[in-house]
Formats: C-alpha cells, structure tokens, sequence
C-alpha cells in the first residue's frame, strides 16, 4: 500500500476556511485578525492582543451574519465538493485531492501530517485565490512552505491563475448565463473583488492589477462568440472591508448607490475574487447589497458562483497537470 501511495502525487487546495458552527465564530476572527500579512495592528508584539479584543468585539455582529445564512460557513463544504470533483476529473487512482485552510479546520500543518502519513511523496499545493496578494494566497503558501520544512514532500506551487484560459471561460459562461435573465433590458455589471488595504497595493502587491486584468480578459471573452455580448457597461468595486485602515475604494455599497442615481436599473454582480459560496456572496451581496439596491428600486441580480461548475472543475484540472510535482 505504501509503495503505491509514492506514485500517487497529492493535489491540496488551499483556501481560507472558516466557521463551522455559531461558536466558532469568536476563534475564527482571532485567527484571521492574528495574521499580519492581512493587517498590521501595531507592533508585532500587540497584533495578538488587539486581535484578541476585535474578535471579541465584532463577533455578535459576525454570528448573526452567519446565522442568517445556515448557522457556518459553506466553504468547506463546497472546496470538499470541489476537490472530489477534482479527484474525478484528474483520476483517482493517480492523485489524491486534500483541502488545507488557513484559518479554520482541517488547518494546513493537519492536511501537511496526513499527507506525509499516508506515503505520499510529490504534491501540487493549488491556491484557491486566482489574484495573488500576499495577504491571501502569499499567507497560506508561507504557512504551507512552514508546515512541509523537513517533511521530505516535493511540492509544486500554484499562487496565481487570474488570467489562466480556462478560468476566464469558466467564468465568462457564468456571466453569460446570469445576464441572460435581464431579456432585452439594458444592465451594468458590476464586479465586486474583495478588498485590500490601501498601504498592500502601493508597496507593490499585485493584487489590484490581477483583478484588473481578469475583468478585462472576461468583458473580451464576453465580446466573443459564443456569447457577443457587445458595449459591456460595467465598473469595479470592493467589499468586505474590515478594520481601521483605508481600504480600496471605491467600495460596492458606494458604487450601488451611485449607479441607481445615475438611473440603472437593473445590476449584475459579479463577486469576481471568489470561486466559492461563503459569507462574502450569501450574505454581502444577497442580503445586504440586494437590499441596498431595493431601496433605489434597482433590480440587483448576482453571478453564481464558480463552486463546482463543470468548466471550473476543468480550469483546476488543467492547472494541476501543468503543474505536477
């Protein structure tokens, strides 16, 4: 059994993570907040402390959030659903496909112990964030690189695939699909990204140029047959801000709320940093923004997500044989 595991290679997405129940909210925040490539809180040696006191302060506002949306996170449920269909479509019996978070369970240096368990020697470590920032996909690589020191695993990395063929399609077809709701009224689409600190991008993160350049290879794509989907009206927001510094702007409350001024009425959201469901799509942007959109009287429609969709699968396949270990 040992022998065969040596010649499967072991695929690991890499993602976030988050809460699996209302009681881990609290801890979840702390992790996250601790984190000092995602936000500096003072000297190093008060980033705990004060991460300590905001997670303890925003985690009734966060539990409700949760609560309007199930009670968790489904983002372990859905990277498990992502990476069994990897596994399908990459073959069984030659890979193994493992999900790793960040922040919450089954945490990295647990998949890294599982990994080196059970035989397997070459692994391929996919970063579910498309736009590299050192704040995502540079974090979890880090702590991968730290979890394997001395393990003896080969690993292949991939920390960026915002312009990756295949994803652009994957996506495109979702837009596609989504816009085709509105009929023949006219829409705006709006791609909302996650955002970033301001103080990131000018220290040279390359997050905000990836995320440009992925809007820009989909409105082409959208152009194109199949779709010739022509004069693409359409503009760039961030959401999810959180803590007390400048973040990216403008934010996609603000844009809304501008668009509905101008006279748009009908909105396409694009939530185009994500490739999962969580708590960024089912409660921001269906909840809130919808919400927000309603009281303007625009008709606010969201892209699906990429979870599982069949091309996406592919993208995560071809990237993955392109990048054996």
């Amino acid at each position: 059994m040992t022998d065969r595991k040596k010649d499967i290679t072991g695929v690991v997405l890499l993602n976030l993570g988050g809460p699996d129940s209302l009681q881990a909210v609290r801890p979840f925040l702390y992790n996250l907040f601790s984190d000092r490539d995602i936000i500096r809180l003072g000297p190093t040696f008060v980033q705990r402390p004060v991460a300590w006191l905001i997670s303890r302060l925003r985690s009734k506002k966060t539990e409700e959030m949760y609560r309007r949306i199930g009670g968790k996170s489904p983002i372990l449920d859905i990277t498990k659903a992502q990476a069994a269909a990897l596994e399908k479509a990459l073959d069984g019996s030659r890979f193994k496909v493992f999900t790793g978070m960040r922040y919450w369970h089954p945490y990295i240096k647990d998949i890294v112990r599982d990994i080196v368990g059970e035989g397997i020697r070459h692994v391929t470590a996919l970063s579910l964030y498309p736009h590299y920032s050192k704040a995502t996909s540079g974090s979890t690589i880090n702590e991968f690189r730290k979890q394997v020191t001395d393990t003896g695993l080969s690993v292949r990395y991939i920390d960026r695939w915002y312009d990756f063929p295949a994803y652009i399609d994957a996506l495109a077809e979702l837009i596609a699909r989504g816009t085709a709701g509105f009929g023949d009224k006219d829409f705006h689409i709006v791609y909302s990204a996650h955002g970033l600190p301001e103080s990131l991008i000018k220290s040279g993160d390359p997050y905000l140029d990836h995320i440009k350049c992925t809007v820009g290879e989909v409105n082409r794509r959208l152009s194109s047959a199949p779709y010739n989907i022509r004069d693409i009206r359409w503009d760039l927001s961030f959401q999810s801000r959180v803590g007390p510094v400048k973040w990216l702007r403008p934010s996609t409350e603000e844009t809304i709320e501008r668009l509905a001024v101008s006279g748009c009425k009908n909105l396409f959201l694009v939530p185009v940093s994500f490739v999962s469901d969580h708590i960024e799509t089912l409660y921001e942007i269906d909840i809130l923004y919808r919400d927000i959109a309603a009281e303007y009287g625009v008709n606010l429609k969201r892209c699906e997500a990429l979870n599982t969709s069949e091309k996406f699968i592919t993208a995560l396949k071809e990237l993955v044989m392109l990048n054996v270990a």
